[in-house]
């Protein structure tokens, strides 16, 4: 009898695998975050050495998954040295689990006093649309062209940062909890993207695919379903800052960058609601990102939003719907005297760098990045005519956005190129640091 336990157990530990995974959250100086997602309840731990002292192997404290988390487990490594390389591997059921490519995560650096800034390159996009033709529209498939994730992983990004629609609530999807996970599980467990996942540290953000239906807002009932979903499947520094816990509100540094990840859903008023509190942020939010920005010394102040910030056509979901909140947004700004500050947004199905120059002679840019596998916005340079486009920068196609941060500490620039689905450079843009200060 016990011979027959035994050997049932073995075979259930050799039957569970890793859904989805390894991906690398956040990182820090002394601690990252790292997710899986088994297929079934599992023991699962991270088993790793600093790659300069291989031998030197500790394995993390085990969690298991469970079917009510959807057999996710985010483990968040500490006590760990600035500037390293380590090496790990996942154990399941005790049992390490072989991946055809190696499994690395880096802590940051410890520069300043000490050096210059480094040097560092991120790719952004967004609009991710999985197919699944069980409940898809019929008709043409609206995602594909899901090379585009080996595509950035051949340009080894130091990390990735996702700008919202990570993920597509269908129709059969946002109205149970069971529906959110199967989508955000068929999503992330993408054959394509799994060496992705584990080249580098993943952030994200959300729209309102991700967050509920179709232009989703703060009246849908169930955003606490989907920011829980959100929290098991990303592994952000934080879900909400304290003075704004509710959504997914954060931040990081990297190098002489700053990130802001702002969330335009949770307190979004309804586009075509007309009277009472209309805004997309909210005011304790937009009032903790002027804070944050003001306090800020980093040289660039990358402000990342699910919706366009500066495109003033109408008719979309721009910031534009909420003239008032979007006008006391750019004011402060210049009344601040903020320099650095760049806003990065998704959500349209094509991509463009807009430009606003302040009467203090400041520019702010908005970067947008759209889509990563969802179907293009083909017509977008005669539907949308944004005055504020560089128009070399249209990019009507599937396509990510590669920004490179360089030069010495006080001749800083970033290096905006488009790549194509299949990683053909499409064209390429270059800020000076010094266009985002103020000649007052």
């Amino acid at each position: 009898m016990r011979c027959s336990l035994l050997l049932l157990s073995l075979a259930i530990a050799q039957k569970v695998k890793l859904q989805a995974g390894p991906m690398l959250g956040y990182a820090q100086m002394r601690e990252v975050a790292l997710w899986l997602q088994t297929t079934e309840s599992a023991t699962v731990q991270i088993e790793y050495a600093d790659t300069l002292y291989p031998q030197r192997k500790v394995r993390t404290p085990s969690l298991r998954t469970q079917a009510e988390q959807a057999y996710t487990a985010i483990f968040r490594i500490g006590s760990l040295e600035p500037g390293r390389v380590y090496r790990y591997t996942i154990l399941i059921n005790g049992k390490p689990h072989d991946l055809p490519y190696p499994t690395f995560f880096k802590t940051l650096p410890q520069w300043r006093w000490r050096t210059a800034p480094p040097d560092f390159r991120f790719v952004i996009g967004s609009c991710a649309y999985i197919n699944d033709s069980l409940y898809d529209r019929p008709g043409t498939p609206y995602g594909g062209g899901y090379e585009i994730f080996s595509s950035i992983a051949k340009q080894k990004p130091d990390f990735m940062l996702w700008l919202g629609d990570n993920v597509y609530l269908r129709e059969a999807d946002w109205n149970s909890r069971s529906g959110i996970l199967y989508r955000y599980t068929h999503t992330r467990s993408l054959p394509e993207l799994q060496p992705l996942l584990a080249l580098c540290p993943h952030y994200a953000i959300w729209d309102d695919h991700d967050f509920g239906p179709n232009d989703a807002d703060r009246s849908f009932w169930g955003r606490h379903l989907t920011r829980e979903a959100f929290t098991l499947f990303w592994a952000n520094p934080s879900y909400g800052v304290p003075s704004v816990p509710e959504g997914i509100t954060t931040f990081f540094e990297w190098a002489d960058a700053d990130f802001f990840l702002l969330d335009n859903r949770t307190f979004r008023a309804p586009n075509k609601r007309v009277t009472g509190n209309r805004s997309m942020l909210g005011a304790a939010q937009l009032e903790w990102l002027i804070d944050a920005l003001k306090s800020s010394r980093a040289t660039f102040k990358f402000v990342a939003c699910g919706s366009q910030i500066l495109n003033p056509s109408m008719g979309y979901e721009n910031f534009i719907n909420f003239p008032e909140e979007r006008e006391l947004l750019i004011k402060r700004i210049e009344e601040e005297n903020i320099s650095g500050v760049i806003f990065l947004s998704g959500d349209r199905h094509f991509s463009e760098v807009s430009v606003l120059t302040l009467s203090n002679g400041q520019k702010l840019y908005d970067i947008t990045a759209s889509p990563l596998t969802a179907s293009a916005f083909a017509s977008a340079s005669e539907r949308d005519r944004n005055p504020l486009r560089l128009s070399h920068t249209l990019t009507t196609e599937r396509n990510f956005l590669l920004l490179s941060v360089s030069g010495t500490e006080r001749d800083r620039r970033l290096t905006i190129t488009a790549y194509s689905a299949a990683g053909d450079p499409l064209w390429s843009h270059t800020i000076e640091a010094r266009e985002l200060r103020s000649n007052r």
